[in-house]
């Protein structure tokens, strides 16, 4: 299965240290840590930064099928050396809410989903864990909040002259929000990059890319481009 990505990324401003960026990623498939979340998309963000410290919006849109899950994340975090750590709110379209209601935040019925996540990054090796911790996180056999986590493990390196990032993704016990049913390495995936000079202060970056899910049995190819001005 085929992904294509075209992202276009504009004004990135800085005014006293702070750094404004702004984005549009349109996807033929929307691939997250090794999950299958819908079809042609598009894929706004909107982020600010100051001194480590960073906020960030993110959406997503079904194109090519309406009826894709629409989605709206909001990000804090901050970074201090090779330390990061953050917390997210992710908001979709389906979940405990059948209205969908974005400013309803009520604990047996929303459509938010609150993560926390730290990591570090050794230059050789980049780690990451995320855990869900509130909202419409799934339940356990016995009824309680299934706490649901992913641990990924990022290794950048150069061949030729493309930059490379390998990836291994798992959850390390089961939950339906990952689709689990125990420890399960849901995400593995190579990626190439490279910039293409158009002018001298135009480029093109180009990226291509395998992901496998071993958990689901799946595979994808991915392949996309970056616009930048």
């Amino acid at each position: 299965m085929a992904t294509l990505l075209l992202s276009v990324t504009a004004v990135k401003a800085q005014n006293n240290h702070v750094e404004t960026t702004i984005s549009a990623d349109f996807v033929n498939q929307y691939i997250w840590r090794g999950l299958d979340l819908g079809n042609v998309s598009l894929q706004p963000t909107l982020g600010v930064s100051y001194k480590g410290l960073s906020l960030s919006a993110w959406g997503n849109i079904g194109i090519s099928n309406p009826a894709d899950t629409k989605e709206f994340d909001l990000t804090i975090g901050y970074t201090i050396g090779g330390l990061n750590i953050g917390l997210t709110d992710y908001w979709f379209s389906t979940g405990g809410d059948p209205e969908a209601r974005y400013f309803k935040y009520n604990a047996h019925c929303t459509n938010h989903i609150f993560e926390a996540n730290v990591g570090y990054d050794f230059g050789v090796v980049n780690l990451q864990w995320y855990t869900n911790f509130a909202g419409d996180d799934k339940r356990t056999q016995k009824g309680k909040r299934a706490y649901s986590s992913y641990f990924e493990l990022n290794v950048p390196f150069k061949l030729g002259t493309f930059d490379w990032q390998a990836t291994v993704g798992c959850v390390p016990y089961a939950t339906a929000f990952y689709e689990t049913t125990g420890f399960a390495v849901t995400n593995l995936s190579l990626k190439a990059m490279k910039d293409i000079i158009v002018t001298e202060k135009f480029s093109i970056p180009v990226f291509a890319g395998l992901a496998a899910n071993p958990n689901s049995k799946k595979a994808y190819l991915i392949l996309g481009i970056t616009l930048q001005p």
